[in-house]
């Protein structure tokens, strides 16, 4: 167990330094620590992402940084597709998703590696001044609040589908697919952002622990003691990240995924 909280503290310090998307490393850590499949530790690696999201929002809220209305419309169609990506990963081999979870580390580490040349540690994936304006979600100057559009309405629905089917898939949050989906199709600042894509997460992972605990697949000792380390290493590294620089970690948890991607490919096939 002491290995499951070593690995619960690296795990929070990765996600509290390299922002949305660090969380996507938990699963196949615990699967290489633990042996177990991706299906049994997948929720577990779920509730830490969740409970870290869940604090977050939180903090987003009350400083009026979260637009609740498009994080309640993601979140709602990310909890009906959760289940279908539950149950999907119950027919599906063990080695495929083992692979489908190597493309996923491959994809965050390129969005990592893009992202290091900017000078902000969450500024990914963020679209080019000249393209605010052709965003199908933009704010009133005067509220704040969205004008809500079909287009806007369809684009935020894709994209929380899309996040909780592989919420319910392999047991990650979707803030590596949330936060760009937010930037190229909002006009939200880089923390609203960052944010809300932490409320539509919380949401989701809630679902998705209910689906593994009903199921009775997860495993309680080894969650809660995951989740409580990670939380600490989260606040830990919360602590330090603004004395580090962002490009750098940005590189380091890149080249972290590619080679546990790497470790994926060759433990499935």
């Amino acid at each position: 167990m002491l290995g499951i909280l070593a690995l619960g503290l690296l795990v929070g310090l990765i996600m509290a330094l390299t922002g949305a998307g660090g969380g996507v490393l938990a699963v196949p850590l615990l699967v290489f620590s633990t042996g177990l499949p991706v299906q049994e530790v997948a929720p577990v690696g779920l509730l830490a992402v969740g409970l870290a999201a869940t604090l977050g929002a939180a903090m987003g809220l009350r400083a009026g940084e979260v637009r609740y209305k498009a994080a309640i419309l993601m979140g709602t169609v990310g909890l009906v597709c959760s289940p279908l990506g539950f149950w999907t990963a119950r027919q599906v081999d063990t080695r495929i998703l083992g692979l489908a979870f190597a493309v996923v580390l491959v994809w965050v580490a390129f969005n990592a590696f893009r992202g290091s040349n900017n000078s902000a540690l969450n500024a990914i994936d963020a679209p080019p001044e000249g393209a605010i304006s052709n965003c199908p979600c933009i704010r009133n100057p005067s509220t704040g609040r969205f004008i809500w559009t079909w287009p806007c309405a369809r684009a935020l629905m894709a994209s929380g589908a899309f996040a909780g089917f592989l919420s319910g898939l392999l047991g990650v949050g979707g803030g590596f697919v949330l936060v760009p989906a937010l930037q190229r199709f909002t006009n939200l600042s880089v923390q609203s952002v960052t944010v809300t894509s932490l409320a539509v997460i919380s949401m989701v992972s809630a679902v998705g622990v209910l689906n593994s605990a009903g199921a009775g697949e997860f495993n309680v000792e080894i969650g809660v003691t995951f989740s409580a380390a990670a939380a600490v290493g989260m606040l830990g590294g919360r602590m330090i990240s603004s004395k580090l620089p962002g490009p750098h970690l940005k590189k380091a948890f890149g080249l972290m995924c590619m080679v546990v991607a790497v470790l994926m490919v060759i433990k499935n096939l």
